[in-house]
């Protein structure tokens, strides 16, 4: 932008030898004298210098100079808390709209989104748990991961709880001091019995394991889909329609056996109001501490140069004024 400078300079020369040209041609320089005593060729390059200097001082100021002054310790204070989604095919029962599996998500991405410095994590279950996403403060990748999230991504049905729990100790640092939350989304169809002994050791370790209900007591069938389309409904060696139910039993053993509580996943509002309720009493340990630079902004300096300039180019007129003619720096001849 400093080049409108030099574009000043180029048109403001073309319109000089314009003038000088024009006037040649139409008058004589000694009548012209005459006729206009006062014309100063001497202010009208100040007026050039004036305005060059308030376009330098704009650009100056969008460019928008720092200065630093001390460096700013910044601590991160938050929880790790771990989600555990079930993603087994009973996920699929619509008796919680538009999906349980759907629920589970949106309720995930609510909790994230009230979460300020705390570090998440996710991991996938059905027959085997997989990890999703490490702890991270990357509320934008969990959301991402969560949103990919299906249950196709597993291949080994049923509902092991206990894998989820197993797998979740490698989410926390042994050496860092945070508190650690491990939250469990399920429809809770626990097709193993040892989640309440894990649960246990869990808590023993520091674990606090919440577990939130995704479904209804009252049930509903597995729809099989294609492009969207429910083609049918899953059955059983039977031929019976399969009902599957929220057991909510199962997940309050096991949030009670983990040092936690249940919460019901009907309401989205009333559970991201008890989980944060829970992380808020939480004591915040410090997991990460950074140093940077204090820089203050040095803009408006310039800002206000440049408008002096421009004010004082109001009062370069290019007429001769009194003071000038006293000068008399060219010798001119009045």
């Amino acid at each position: 932008m400093l080049l409108l400078i030099f574009g000043l300079v180029l048109v403001f020369s073309w319109a000089q030898i314009w003038k000088l040209k024009t006037k040649r041609e139409f008058s004589d320089s000694e009548l012209l004298k005459r006729l206009s005593p006062d014309q100063s060729f001497f202010k009208s390059v100040l007026k050039l210098i004036t305005i060059a200097l308030a376009v330098s001082c704009f650009v100056v100021a969008l460019v928008n100079p720092k200065i630093g002054t001390k460096l700013e310790t910044v601590k991160r204070e938050g929880v790790d808390i771990v989600f555990a989604l079930d993603v087994s095919k009973s996920m699929l029962a619509e008796d919680m709209a538009p999906s349980r599996l759907d629920k589970a998500k949106q309720l995930t991405n609510q909790i994230i989104n009230t979460l300020v410095s705390d570090r998440v994590g996710i991991i996938a279950y059905a027959g085997k748990a997989i990890p999703q996403l490490p702890i991270t403060t990357d509320y934008g990748a969990a959301k991402m991961f969560l949103q990919n999230m299906n249950t196709d991504i597993l291949s080994s049905q049923g509902t092991a709880i206990d894998e989820a729990i197993n797998l979740s100790k490698s989410y926390y640092n042994d050496n860092e001091q945070t508190n650690r939350v491990l939250i469990i989304l399920s429809d809770g169809e626990d097709h193993n019995d040892a989640s309440t002994d894990v649960a246990k050791e869990a808590a023993q370790e520091g674990i606090k394991i919440f577990t939130i209900g995704v479904g209804t007591e009252k049930g509903g069938p597995i729809p099989i889909k294609r492009n969207g389309i429910t083609l049918r409904y899953k059955k059983d060696s039977n031929e019976g329609v399969v009902i599957t139910k929220l057991d909510k039993e199962t997940l309050i053993d096991i949030a009670n056996n983990g040092n936690g509580m249940f919460i019901d996943g009907k309401n989205t509002q009333d559970v991201v109001k008890s989980v944060s309720n829970i992380l808020q009493k939480m004591d915040k340990k410090e997991f990460e501490a950074k140093e940077f630079a204090d820089f203050k902004d040095q803009f408006q300096w310039f800002l206000g140069l440049g408008l002096f300039f421009l004010i004082l180019d109001v009062f370069f007129l290019e007429r001769k004024t009194a003071w000038l003619k006293r000068l008399n720096l060219f010798n001119e001849n009045f």
